[in-house]
């Protein structure tokens, strides 16, 4: 039995963070009824090709889902999303502003009927305030929050290279959904969850907020090296390949300089013998730190860090992810279905040794149409017309 065997999630999604959310509930054992438009369904659908035909994104954050195909502003619809919810434990949404509101599907609008209803609003910005109604993307959320301000180069700013601020406000309603459940099996109430993609990020950017506090200078951007730590980051070597390695502290920085530079001298140069002046002799240091690793291979330098005991990574593209040992090792892999086919997919991360998650296949748009309202009742002849109307 999966945590969530028995709970029926409705989700008129699309993009990142209402998906990415609702398939986390879905690996967990939910039932995920996903609401798309007729003929053209999730816009994510339509970002690219990548993934066997299918767009990546789509089938990253879709499997385990059924397909309902249906027009949520015809007619027809009402009646349906009222059968829907009647028999559903959560409703999750992250439509244009007040859209919902608009459809009736407010949590004001449905907490009278469906007492034990959880919704879960996910916005740009939140339910009110001055920001209410401006459109949000990922890109424009990591500028909001100041994200690019502290990542990329010293002289230009850069995007993370995956959704983070998506990812970030579907990770905050999957765990307070979660929450929400574990709550109302206590009072048998449900309730509202306003989750904000800004306020997603700037709890993420809390480190750097404190660093700022009380008009201090904010964090340098520094590449993919560390803004206040030193040395941390990406370091060249003799195979023209790249090492990754990070020191934390003082008894790493003698062992750094002892067993991997093999200049046990260099640990007590005043220049470097704190992190601070470290930091501040960065450019001094890393010529040093270059010089050594131009004359060994990238293996061998991780090999010098692994006896030293200092942190380190290899500098991995998404081929060689694909082939990561240590996720092969650990068997993390797995296959779904899709409508081209079986596809790889990742098993989700951290879930215990009681249950297998559900890794069912990523849907085709409307797929489950037909068994979804026949299930509410719909004879074929109901169900012909709503397509002829256009409502499915």
């Amino acid at each position: 039995m999966r945590p969530l065997d028995g709970i029926t999630v409705v989700t008129l999604e699309h993009a990142i963070a209402a998906p990415f959310c609702t398939r986390q509930l879905a690996d967990l054992g939910a039932r995920v009824i996903k609401v798309e438009r007729p003929g053209v369904g999730d816009f994510a659908r339509a970002y690219d090709e990548r993934a066997r035909g299918m767009a990546s994104h789509f089938v990253w954050t879709n499997r385990s889902k059924e397909s309902l195909s249906l027009d949520v502003k015809h007619a027809g619809a009402g009646p349906i999303l009222e059968q829907l919810l009647a028999g559903a434990d959560v409703l999750v949404q992250n439509l244009a502003p007040g859209a919902a509101a608009r459809l009736g599907l407010s949590y004001e609008e449905l907490k009278e009927r469906f007492p034990r209803l959880v919704v879960c609003d996910i916005s740009g910005y939140g339910a009110d305030g001055p920001y209410r109604d401006k459109k949000a993307y990922d890109l424009l959320i990591q500028s909001e929050s100041g994200f690019l301000s502290i990542t990329g180069s010293p002289d230009d700013p850069a995007k993370a290279g995956c959704s983070i601020a998506d990812i970030a406000a579907g990770m905050y309603a999957y765990t307070n959904i979660l929450a929400a459940l574990i709550q109302r099996g206590k009072t048998g109430q449900g309730c509202r969850i306003d989750v904000s993609m800004l306020e997603a990020m700037a709890e993420w950017m809390s480190y750097p907020l404190y660093y700022a506090i009380d008009g201090a200078a904010p964090p340098p951007r520094a590449g993919a090296a560390h803004a206040t730590i030193y040395p941390y980051g990406p370091f060249p070597t003799g195979d023209g390949k790249t090492v990754m390695l990070g020191l934390q502290n003082e008894r790493e920085w003698e062992q750094f300089c002892a067993k991997v530079l093999e200049q046990p001298q260099l640990a007590k140069d005043p220049r470097f013998a704190t992190n601070s002046a470290r930091t501040a002799a960065r450019q001094e240091l890393r010529a040093i730190i270059i010089e050594t690793f131009a004359q060994q291979s990238a293996e061998q330098v991780i090999a010098r860090l692994d006896a030293a005991q200092i942190a380190n990574a290899h500098m991995n593209d998404m081929h060689d992810l694909w082939q990561h040992a240590q996720l092969k090792a650990r068997a993390r892999w797995t296959e779904i279905e899709t409508p081209n086919g079986p596809i790889p997919a990742l098993l989700p991360p951290g879930v215990p040794n009681t249950y297998t998650a559900r890794m069912d296949g990523v849907p085709a748009l409307g797929q489950h149409t037909d068994a979804i309202l026949h299930a509410l009742g719909y004879d074929s002849a109901a169900v012909r017309a709503l397509r002829d109307a256009g409502a499915i």
